[in-house]
């Protein structure tokens, strides 16, 4: 069976490679560490004489100088690239490669079993139509492999292959594969994946690989490429109404003006009905252009602009539908969610959400459950580490069109990206809207945050003070309020160890409830600003994206951040409630400054030497400040 290099065809572009006229199949294979995937595809490719004379050329001697073989040709070689996959033999990123058969073209991503490279594995299946997952005969399932069939269930891929590898390690025997069998398809039952293919084979002799092995006669199946060539998975995303995300609105000096994207599903035809989402205005199809060409249909897989036959308001992250199944624009939502960062899920933080081409604000407002990698198990928790998947509520600053990710993968998908560092920290799949808050609007009254301000001579604003304990900030809180009381300023000073006797009372010390903490407190000090009055915070708050939530609830004149900077040793001599002595014998735990961090602030609107012990001047500063500022009129 020969394989057919295809050097013309653009491998990122899904409908060059399906020019010729055979259908195309993404999968990856996936499974535990050390199972032999990077083996695997190299041996499809090698026996299937894919391999150009330079590259094998280069293969023997990366083999001599990196393989694990001994003196033959190491195969994962053709696919661990990066200086440290081959100095480890492990699989960082994910490898995409592409090769034709007679029958059908193929993309292939190898993609990463370390558990520390989990979220590598979980970019290669977004995009899969069935996985490969490979079990080592010797070791049988493992609580990697289960997370990654976990995964590749969640990602929406109903085809699967387990292909139980190394099967010469343990003698070719019949029963070992069976009992690997009989365990994986058990655990993919509750998964509810019903089309799984189980084939034993040894990518390192090629056994079942391309094709039949005489070494296994008792096993009936197919080799795995003739399987690959024959399957047709069952996705169906493709079908349905029109889905198109638009990524940019093109014009030209003659007036054209157009929708570019890709169709993530259905077709449109010229002159058919057309609804954006989420401001639902209508229109009808124009024109569809391919390049310079003109289309008159266009279907899911292709990148073309619409143009609309009226002038309707479409912007990037808009979603172009069929009016008549358009999906719900929502600001809130039920979705699972895969954890892909070191730092843990904290509920209440909040994140950027990426919806295809649409961004907003997002918080987790209630993590329902963790989900057992073994078990599958639903499991209590207030947060998510690494690589933990679990079903959460979320809540997004502006209503985004949203629809379960078991239709539409493009529209039912989104990553969370943190608002410091720019980091993907999540990958999310919608399971379903939360419309309890369709029927709310804000209720306006004819009193507002002007005029209760007005009255009092006063620009209402929240004063923040941030430092470690014992830095002084409730004492220069304390004394701040009193000058601003005598000059009949109308204030309120919440202080963040008050607040836990009574608001925040059932909140510990762990960083989730941190993050709770301070967004209570910045909730009541937004409520506060509204009544008109100048609010004073004392509270810690060790981390600057909450300090940057409580900045952004309310407008950007109306928060001043004040840095109380007094370093940690000033503060552990004065310990004025004994904490830091108590951290230091290991009492208290998560103790700002010992074994919890603090984030000092980065640009902070005035920063309080807290060391030189005079309260008193820097509170007449800060009145000064102030009254600069417009804020004492």
């Amino acid at each position: 069976m020969a394989l057919v290099a295809d050097p013309a065809a653009d491998p990122a572009d899904a409908s060059a490679l399906g020019a010729a006229g055979k259908t195309l199949l993404r999968f990856i294979t996936c499974g535990s560490v050390d199972d032999g995937k990077s083996t695997l595809i190299g041996r499809l490719l090698y026996d299937a004489n894919l391999i150009h004379d330079d590259q094998l050329r280069a293969l023997e001697r990366d083999s001599r100088r990196h393989g694990a073989a001994g003196a033959a040709l190491d195969l994962s070689l053709l696919v661990d690239g990066l200086q440290a996959e081959r100095e480890q033999a492990i699989t960082i990123d994910v490898a995409y490669r592409f090769f034709a058969t007679a029958k059908r073209k193929f993309i292939v991503a190898d993609t990463p079993g370390h558990i520390q490279y989990t979220r590598n594995m979980a970019t290669g299946a977004s995009t899969a139509d069935l996985a490969v997952v490979l079990v080592d005969a010797r070791s049988g399932i493992l609580t990697q492999t289960r997370r990654h069939a976990h995964i590749v269930s969640l990602l929406g891929i109903r085809d699967l292959v387990l292909a139980v590898n190394k099967m010469d390690l343990v003698g070719f025997e019949r029963a070992v594969f069976e009992r690997i069998r009989d365990d994986f398809l058990a655990f993919a039952g509750k998964l509810g994946i019903a089309n799984v293919t189980c084939i034993p084979l040894s990518a390192l002799g090629g056994d079942n690989v391309t094709r039949p092995s005489a070494a296994m006669a008792w096993y009936d199946g197919p080799a795995l490429l003739p399987f690959l060539e024959t399957v047709e998975p069952v996705l169906g995303m493709k079908d349905g109404p029109l889905r198109m995300p638009v990524q940019w609105v093109t014009r030209t000096a003659s007036g054209f003006r157009g929708y570019a994207g890709s169709i993530a599903r259905g077709s449109v035809r010229v002159g058919d009905p057309i609804v954006a989402m989420p401001s639902g205005r209508t229109s009808r199809l124009a024109r569809i252009l391919l390049g310079e060409a003109e289309l008159e249909a266009a279907a899911a897989g292709q990148s073309v602009t619409l143009a609309l036959a009226d002038e309707i308001d479409v912007s990037r992250g808009d979603l172009l539908c069929a009016p008549e199944d358009r999906p719900v624009a929502t600001d809130q939502v039920a979705a699972h969610l895969i954890w892909m960062h070191d730092d843990p899920l904290l509920p209440g933080r909040q994140y950027i959400v990426r919806a295809g081409t649409a961004q907003a604000t997002a918080q987790v407002t209630e993590l329902k459950h963790q989900i057992n990698a073994d078990s599958l198990a639903h499991q209590a928790g207030k947060t998510l580490s690494l690589n933990e998947i679990g079903l959460c509520n979320l809540s997004f600053d502006r209503p985004l069109t949203l629809e379960p990710y078991a239709d539409c993968r493009e529209t039912g998908s989104f990553i969370l990206i943190d608002r410091i560092s720019n980091a993907t920290v999540g990958a999310g799949m919608v399971a379903f809207s939360l419309r309890r808050a369709a029927n709310i609007a804000w209720q306006p009254f004819e009193v507002n945050k002007q005029r209760r301000a007005a009255v009092k001579g006063q620009t209402p604003c929240i004063l923040w003070l941030t430092g470690l304990s014992g830095s002084g900030k409730s004492t220069l809180a304390n004394l701040l309020e009193k000058r601003l009381l005598d000059l009949g300023r109308h204030t309120y000073l919440i202080d963040g160890d008050n607040v836990r006797h009574g608001l925040n009372k059932d909140l510990g010390f762990t960083a989730a409830d941190r993050v709770e903490n301070v967004r209570r407190v910045a909730e009541t000090a937004k409520l506060m600003v509204d009544a008109g009055l100048i609010v004073l915070v004392s509270l810690i708050a060790p981390f600057r994206s909450e300090r940057r939530m409580a900045r952004d609830l309310v407008e950007s004149h109306e928060f001043l951040e004040i840095y109380v900077n007094t370093p940690i040793e000033i503060c552990e001599r004065r310990d004025p409630k004994g904490l830091y002595r108590k951290a230091r014998a290991g009492q208290l735990q998560n103790f700002t400054g010992i074994d919890s961090p603090y984030e000092t602030p980065e640009a902070p609107d005035y920063v309080i030497d807290g060391a030189d012990g005079d309260p008193e001047s820097a509170a007449l500063m800060l009145v000064r400040a102030l009254r600069t500022r417009g804020v004492i009129i």
